[in-house]
């Protein structure tokens, strides 16, 4: 059990290093307006500090700087809420001012912002297309022989693509055939469409549709959805203005993670409803052992669909981060259900 005054010595080390990036010493911690103990008391709190395991003493240094036991001690126990500023509030706004109705140009746009605000680099998980349900399809002719499939999902998302239109295809049976595509396949998840294609649609189509195989065989290629989920980044390059990350093979090492979407998927879509905070080895990545990732879930509609992130050095402005992941993350959530709800 820490006493108040190790808590206050730990509080400010942790403090003064995030600013700093320096070992802090007692000499340091003494003159802070507020800490009225002696630079030898300090001294002795630090040297009992770092015994516990809370604090690490560097070679060649008179100071110290926290240890990861430190900093989830800070996290867990020590840190108050950051409560953001009116202008953090009108970053975050700035998401609002476009009229957007892709979902994936807002979790690009909320990449683009967490960077900016926290100067680390961000991860955003997009909403798992495998699970979205159809909402609508619309096919729009091009040329003669050429329309542009859209889909678009439950969740808001649109995938679109050009298909070949049969010669002998008439203008009604295009409109016939989105009829019966939106009548009988609304609310099917899209792994399936490709299935009800066959089973239930083409019979339909048989009757109603010209040169209708070649229609179901189109359809069928573009109804082909795997399993899949986008991890958007941003500010990749904040880590080179790091000093913790001055070797070019450690960087080289986390750079070569973060191109592993599979990797990251994994890490991303295990975390719990809420804010979660994860400190150098709790990544349990090699790659990650001198980094903290910051991360919250968002919903569509009730819903959990996705993660935000933040990844940096373990000496990480925890404060202020968890502050901007948790408001952002909620805005996303409001944002994002009335885009589903609009649709």
């Amino acid at each position: 059990m820490l006493t108040e005054r190790q808590l206050s010595i730990l509080h400010a080390i942790v403090d003064d290093y995030i600013r700093s990036a320096e070992p802090v010493g007692s000499r340091s911690i003494s003159k802070r307006e507020d800490i009225t103990f002696s630079p030898a008391t300090i001294r002795n709190d630090m040297a009992d500090l770092e015994e516990l395991g809370f604090l690490e003493k560097p070679h060649s240094s008179a100071g110290r700087i926290p240890s990861q036991k430190g900093y989830r001690y800070y996290v867990d126990h020590l840190l108050i809420p950051h409560h953001l500023t009116d202008e953090e509030e009108a970053d975050i706004r700035t998401l609002f001012t476009e009229r957007m109705q892709e979902i994936e140009h807002v979790i690009q746009q909320s990449a683009r912002i967490l960077s900016n605000m926290t100067s680390y680099i961000s991860i955003v998980l997009g909403p798992e297309m495998f699970e979205a349900k159809l909402r609508s399809i619309q096919i729009i002719p091009l040329t003669k022989h050429s329309a542009i499939l859209i889909l678009v999902t439950d969740t808001g998302h649109v995938e679109n693509q050009t298909i070949n239109i049969p010669e002998a295809m008439e203008p009604g049976d295009l409109e016939r055939t989105v009829n019966i595509l939106n009548e009988r396949l609304m609310g099917v998840p899209l792994y399936q469409l490709r299935h009800k294609l066959k089973k239930e649609i083409a019979d339909v189509m048989r009757v109603h549709v010209n040169n209708y195989e070649h229609v179901l065989n189109v359809l069928s290629s573009s109804f082909n959805v795997e399993k899949s989920e986008k991890v958007f980044y941003s500010g990749k390059t904040n880590l080179l203005s790091q000093p913790e990350f001055r070797d070019i093979d450690k960087v080289k090492m986390l750079l070569n993670m973060l191109e592993e979407d599979r990797v990251m998927n994994q890490i991303l879509r295990a975390q719990h409803d809420g804010v979660q905070v994860r400190i150098g080895e709790e990544n349990n990545l090699e790659a990650f052992d001198s980094c903290s990732m910051i991360t919250a879930t968002y919903s569509i509609g009730g819903k959990h669909m996705g993660t935000i992130g933040i990844l940096g050095p373990t000496r990480m402005e925890y404060r202020r981060v968890i502050g901007v992941v948790d408001s952002l993350s909620k805005d996303l959530t409001k944002l994002l259900t009335n885009l589903y709800q609009q649709g």
